[in-house]
């Protein structure tokens, strides 16, 4: 009996991480990348920005076309998996993925992972600090496989990683990852008034605002424990 349930358990997962292509038209399935970069008028090397959503298991790519000022959102990519539950991660080893505003550099890439590619997020960040957060190497990697990552499928970790690496080569100075437990509209806010968290994604959704009007990284501070935008 407990083998048929590791079987059944198994498939389940094995289903869950193979999201089907096809309900997102953005996705890799649409063609090779240097031709979907040309349809958009962008190239590689230009600015990259991510958004990640875990109630809808979505990474967003934004990327900036060359000589505008303005990020338009160019991908998305189905999140095979990633560990705990909606609301950041608050210590070493409680298995929670972050959730909140980081920079991922040059020096946070390895080509190398075991898990195919990967990227840091920096978590914690200093506002994580600045609340005594601890835990470390959070990244957004490939193999399906999390433990307090974002893990993308070796396909999809491939393409996002190759654009944040040139745009990294390219110049630009960090690549701003955006990781929220939900698409931030007031309706869906207004559902967790009696989280404990509630008033952290209040201020995350300042940050979310901010893009959804600029569509430019996010100018921000940290004071006393909470983001203060600009």
């Amino acid at each position: 009996m407990k083998k048929i349930f590791s079987i059944v358990a198994l498939s389940l997962m094995i289903a869950s991480c193979a999201l089907s292509p096809m309900h997102h038209p953005s996705y890799i399935s649409g063609g090779p990348l240097t031709q979907r970069l040309q349809d958009y008028g962008l190239k590689q090397g230009d600015e990259v920005l991510i958004r990640i959503f875990k109630e809808e298991a979505m990474l967003e790519l934004w990327m900036k076309p060359n000589g505008k000022s303005e990020f338009i959102h160019f991908a998305n990519y189905p999140v095979c998996n990633f560990s705990g539950e909606l609301g950041p991660k608050l210590r070493e080893g409680d298995l929670q993925s972050p959730e909140g505003f980081y920079r991922v550099e040059r020096k946070s890439l390895n080509p190398h992972s075991r898990f195919y590619k990967s990227f840091n997020l920096g978590f914690p960040n200093s506002f994580d600090r600045s609340l005594g957060r601890t835990g470390s190497y959070l990244m957004v990697h490939g193999k399906c496989d999390s433990i307090g990552c974002y893990a993308m499928t070796d396909p999809q970790i491939e393409e996002i990683y190759s654009l944040v690496e040139m745009a990294l080569k390219n110049g630009q100075s960090y690549v701003e990852v955006q990781a929220y437990p939900f698409k931030m509209n007031q309706a869906r806010l207004d559902q967790e008034k009696q989280s404990r968290h509630y008033q952290f994604w209040g201020n995350l959704q300042e940050g979310y605002q901010q893009f959804e009007r600029s569509q430019k990284p996010l100018e921000y501070s940290v004071q006393r424990g909470k983001y203060l935008f600009k």
